[in-house]
């Protein structure tokens, strides 16, 4: 039996990885339990799956709850660095959002566990360092995001130069269709009417906006040692086709299935081997049909392309996209920007912080930290 640690239980992916984890009870028992701040959240889930630790990423979290902490409950990010490294823990998902899973990645991986990663700005922010702490302790780095999780189905046991490209499918958000004027006038409300995925607000907005294809196209390069001429996406409007990935002999496989996070959970926790679970035994290959696909259109969804040459850069400037894109969804989703403007707040930040060293963790986390300021002045600027 594998002992699983879930970062981020009350998110839409911890959420997810809970209920394979409740049908899989035989395989799998979670040790550990963290959320952001919500006591009220967190608590019923540690009622039901009674994990060894359970933690809280905001130090006032359990003021006032006394039997909380009696019971073992722990506040503050030290607390989730404890839970990632926790003695006995086979697995860490690491469903927090966000570059602030940064640390807790690396302190997984740096300890020797497999850390089933679906945050994925800590490849994006610092790709090279997290495959140094994986080399250096002996971690494993399984991917969670379905795109990157059908890539590794298609490669197997391939050697990378048998591999010619890998193609990311994007299903082209809520607003695929509209022109750039009516994206104008888009609201929060619209753009997290995602078409095929039920998710959190942060990673809707970043599919509504392609950001999130960008971000996955950068942590593609990290995972899979490819040059970005070898990456490429098309939208795919039905989400069936989770990606692609063609060889050199001129094959192509594509993984397959229905739109549910609950398929690339369960196999990141499981990989190599595939249990059975005839909950996720839905394709209708006649059903799914026609499968369609388009080229990305970068002047409609501008951040898509701002986030691939910021990879394509290097040094400070895929961790100061993120950054100053976390910024612009925050001030959308609060209605403080619009939804084309956010691609001006992080051109910004990119314009700003260009060429700045990012060798490092501080140095990683200090151009986080003045991308965001850079962004948040931006919009201050913007409302005053």
């Amino acid at each position: 039996m594998r002992r699983v640690v879930i970062l981020g239980a009350t998110g839409s992916v911890g959420l997810s990885a809970l209920e394979v984890a409740r049908r899989h009870r035989s395989r799998f028992r979670v040790v550990g339990l963290s959320a952001n701040s919500s006591v009220a959240a967190l608590e019923p889930l540690a009622v039901e799956f009674r994990p060894e630790a359970v933690a809280l990423a905001d130090p006032g979290a359990l003021d006032g709850r006394t039997d909380l902490r009696r019971a073992g409950w722990r506040a503050g990010p030290e607390a989730i660095s404890e839970l990632a490294t926790l003695a006995g823990a086979d697995i860490v998902v690491n469903a927090i959002v966000g570059a602030a899973g940064l640390r807790y990645t690396i302190a997984a991986l740096e300890a020797g566990k497999r850390c089933a990663l679906a945050n994925k700005e800590s490849l994006v922010a610092a790709g090279e360092l997290v495959l140094d702490a994986a080399r250096r302790g002996g971690g494993e780095l399984v991917p969670v995001d379905s795109e990157h999780s059908a890539i590794l189905q298609c490669i197997g046991n391939a050697r990378r130069r048998e591999v010619r490209r890998i193609i990311l499918t994007a299903s082209g958000g809520p607003f695929r269709q509209m022109d750039r004027a009516a994206l104008e006038g888009v609201d929060a409300a619209m753009a997290l009417q995602h078409p095929t995925w039920e998710m959190g607000s942060k990673i809707s907005i970043d599919s509504a906006t392609l950001a999130n294809k960008a971000l996955e196209v950068i942590e593609a390069h990290f995972l899979y040692g490819l040059p970005y001429d070898r990456i490429e996406v098309v939208v795919h409007p039905t989400s069936i086709v989770h990606s692609l990935v063609e060889f050199v002999d001129g094959s192509v496989l594509a993984q397959m299935g229905e739109p549910t996070m609950e398929l690339p959970i369960l196999h990141a926790l499981a990989w190599p081997r595939r249990p059975a679970d005839d909950v996720l035994c839905t394709f209708d290959p006649l059903k799914s049909s026609p499968l369609v696909f388009e080229p990305v259109d970068t002047v409609r969804f501008p951040l898509f392309g701002l986030g691939v040459e910021a990879g394509r850069a290097g040094g400070a400037a895929p961790a100061a996209f993120n950054a100053a894109n976390e910024v612009a969804v925050n001030a959308f989703l609060e209605g403080r920007v619009t939804f084309t403007s956010m691609a001006d707040v992080v051109a910004g930040a990119l314009e700003t912080l260009q060429g700045r060293s990012a060798d490092t963790l501080d140095e990683i986390l200090q151009v986080d930290r003045d991308a965001r300021r850079h962004a948040a002045s931006m919009i201050q600027e913007w409302k005053t």
